[in-house]
């Protein structure tokens, strides 16, 4: 992959090629390089939910199925999307998996009680077209949990973070998966746009109450909605 992030379908392409390299070894990454803050973060979008046991939940770009997993714990019946074949054959979740893409979602109108997705948003092609169909596809009053890595707002924080994200991060993903797949992750923050205007976007797809948290000093966040109702023309 090279150093200039990709756009367009090339993104989309190259995303897809890069998780299908990662995932036999994505989830002992994960633990290793977040010193399993992950668990903990996963468990609180879950929480954050706020739905009664046994709603339907679905989780986008479910990975190898982290999200579910703790979905089923929770007493929810999780559905797991993603694109990436490989991820998907590297699962360990008992939940219905489907291969799609979040911003074509094969499901109906209103069918869902709740969505969630875990660091997935900056790999997503428009991040408007997501909002609206996860706005779509969740009944009125259903929840949304996005979580997400972060940078930092206090300065000596951020500085922190800037080395362990860019320089450990790719150097420990290269000594025990795919170098190029490690370099990548770290940048594509920058796919990310700030904050104000995430919070916009979600409330003009539809969700009221949008809110964020931030886990770990600010290297993750959590956004929250609830699904409003179609305002009358």
């Amino acid at each position: 992959m090279s150093t200039e992030l990709p756009q367009g379908e090339s993104k989309v392409r190259a995303v897809d090629d890069m998780f299908d390299a990662i995932a036999p070894r994505y989830d002992a990454l994960n633990r290793i390089l977040t010193l399993r803050m992950d668990v903990g973060w996963r468990k609180k979008t879950v929480r954050a939910l706020a739905l009664p046991p046994g709603s339907v939940v679905l989780d986008l770009a479910c990975g190898t199925g982290d999200l579910c997993r703790v979905l089923q714990d929770a007493g929810h019946r999780p559905v797991g999307v993603d694109r990436s074949a490989g991820m998907l054959a590297a699962a360990r979740t008992t939940a219905p998996l489907v291969r799609g893409d979040a911003l074509d979602l094969p499901v109906a109108d209103g069918a869902v009680d709740g969505i969630v997705c875990g660091f997935a948003l900056r790999n997503v092609l428009r991040l408007d077209l997501f909002f609206a169909e996860c706005a779509r596809v969740l009944r009125m009053g259903g929840r949304v949990g996005l979580l997400e890595v972060a940078v930092p707002d206090n300065r000596l924080l951020r500085a922190g973070h800037g080395v362990y994200f860019g320089k450990v991060v790719p150097f420990v993903g290269g000594l025990l998966s795919d170098r190029a797949a490690y370099r990548y992750l770290p940048r594509s923050v920058a796919y990310l746009p700030p904050v104000p205007e995430l919070m916009t976007m979600m409330a003009g797809a539809g969700f009221s109450g949008a809110s964020r948290r931030v886990f770990g000093g600010g290297i993750a966040q959590l956004l929250t909605g609830t699904r409003a109702p179609a305002t009358a023309a």
